[in-house]
């Protein structure tokens, strides 16, 4: 049994939202094309994602101990305790789809707060010499980051404009996921028939999106 952890970085109502309608298209074709996958949500908006403060840790990247967590208060206790939850449930996945809309440049501030959830020392990344290395190459993993934005984006600017794509496939890779994918809604624009035409072009390309799955 494979894992689809479908991870909503967008605010608005599915309906609303056109990065959330066409990863829930995504999401509804992988499980109708690949067997045994079982479909596990995280909406990052719905679900607490923890801040991150300097307690809630012993050393760079690395949760506090079990018996140092003594010291801290009750609440402190239970952050602790759903950042190790937020990182196993992703360590535990094969293939992500996250959605997001493009904000000033990058993705929303929540997409931020849990990467660093999930960015944990002995879990998903380690040190050697002073340098991290990523820890979760021990199976085949698929990340698919759905974006969407109001313009059409051309290939050439894409490094310089689209750098929250730039850094979650970096760290991505950095972890160890080997596989990344981009599905963009480029050119939502200012109307609904502008919308509705960039979530058609985009859900074009699911198919041979969900072919590299197999």
């Amino acid at each position: 049994m494979k894992k689809l952890l479908y991870i909503i970085g967008n605010s608005k109502k599915e309906e609303e939202s056109s990065s959330r309608t066409v990863s829930r298209r995504l999401v509804n074709a992988i499980l109708e094309k690949i067997d045994n996958v079982e479909l596990e949500e995280l909406n990052l908006y719905e679900e607490h994602i923890p801040q991150l403060k300097g307690c809630y840790f012993e050393s760079r990247s690395a949760i506090v101990s079990v018996e140092a967590r003594s010291s801290l208060t009750k609440e402190e206790q239970r952050e602790v305790a759903k950042i190790e939850q937020l990182c196993d449930q992703f360590k535990s996945a094969d293939i992500y789809v996250l959605a997001v809309p493009m904000w000033s440049l990058s993705f929303p501030a929540p997409v931020k707060e849990y990467i660093d959830c999930i960015i944990q020392t002995g879990k998903t990344i380690a040190f050697k010499n002073n340098k991290p290395y990523g820890l979760i190459n021990d199976k085949p993993r698929t990340f698919i980051y759905v974006q969407s934005s109001g313009a059409s984006i051309p290939w050439l600017l894409k490094p310089a404009l689209s750098k929250g794509l730039n850094y979650v496939q970096d760290i991505m890779k950095f972890i160890g996921i080997s596989n990344f994918y981009e599905l963009l809604v480029d050119g939502t624009g200012d109307t609904e028939e502008e919308r509705q035409e960039a979530i058609k072009n985009a859900t074009s390309k699911i198919p041979q999106l969900v072919e590299k799955l197999l």
